[in-house]
């Protein structure tokens, strides 16, 4: 009976770390409004101090300019990093090169500043799990 448990618990804990936990609204979008959609790295070996790529895929109304995007290891941080790129698709996607400072298993959060209406403003927060090896 114990294993059993054991197994369903390592079972659910995989299943998170491969999957991202982002959760989107679902009201329409303003004029200029950015949503995030979703995170994830661009490759899958990250390694401690060695710069990765993360691709941040979202929705706009329009083409708000962005600033900066934010991220928090597993509440650590938050660390904001010039945008690469921006690709203004359906759904569009933002490409920013960040830096783990600490090996292990994080939860990586993202936002996003860009401009509405003139005034610089944050978009909602999109997870997944990162591991980054020595």
């Amino acid at each position: 009976m114990r294993s059993t448990l054991i197994a369903i618990f390592v079972g659910g804990v995989v299943i998170l770390s491969i999957s991202s936990c982002a959760t989107v609204p679902t009201e329409p979008l303003a004029s200029g409004e950015l949503r995030l959609l979703s995170i994830h790295p661009e490759k899958g070996d990250i390694k401690l101090n060695f710069p990765f790529v993360v691709n941040i895929h979202f929705e706009a109304e329009g083409k708000p300019e962005i600033r900066t995007a934010c991220f928090y290891f597993s509440g650590d941080g938050p660390y904001c990093y010039k945008v690469m790129d921006v690709n203004y698709g359906s759904p569009g996607m933002i490409k920013a090169e960040i830096r783990a400072k600490n090996s292990g298993s994080y939860a990586l959060e993202s936002y996003v500043y860009y401009i509405k209406d003139g005034k610089t403003q944050p978009t909602n927060v999109v997870n997944c799990q990162i591991r980054v090896i020595p």
